[in-house]
């Protein structure tokens, strides 16, 4: 049997999830109305803690799927992205752009790693 451990375990969702040696995080999201940029760190500092707390971190990231309200602010999410991710341990990725939960919102940042 496979044992699941959630971490920031609410009514609708855990803001991540560990099973089978893999983390799963829920979508991340910044300070609603600050631009994309300040958006972004908040995220990737959110994915530090979250990561760290299941026992991984940024250089075991397999996966991330980047949401962005305005594609026409990518190249700003993009520089805070490469100042962030390991050299050598970029993950696969995909970025598109979408309705975020609320227009205040510019990113949202979904993870997975292993442990």
């Amino acid at each position: 049997m496979t044992e699941i451990t959630r971490i920031g375990t609410g009514t609708r969702m855990s803001q991540a999830v560990i099973a089978n040696g893999f983390v799963f995080l829920a979508g991340q999201v910044g300070e609603p109305g600050t631009p994309v940029a300040d958006q972004t760190r908040a995220v990737l500092a959110q994915i530090d803690d979250l990561l760290a707390q299941a026992g991984s971190d940024k250089t075991k990231i397999v996966s991330a799927q980047i949401w962005m309200a305005d594609m026409a602010e990518f190249a700003e999410m993009n520089a805070v992205w490469d100042a962030w991710v390991p050299q050598g341990a970029a993950p696969a990725r995909a970025t598109g752009e979408s309705a975020l939960a609320t227009p205040d919102y510019k990113v949202e940042i979904i993870v997975t790693a292993v442990l």
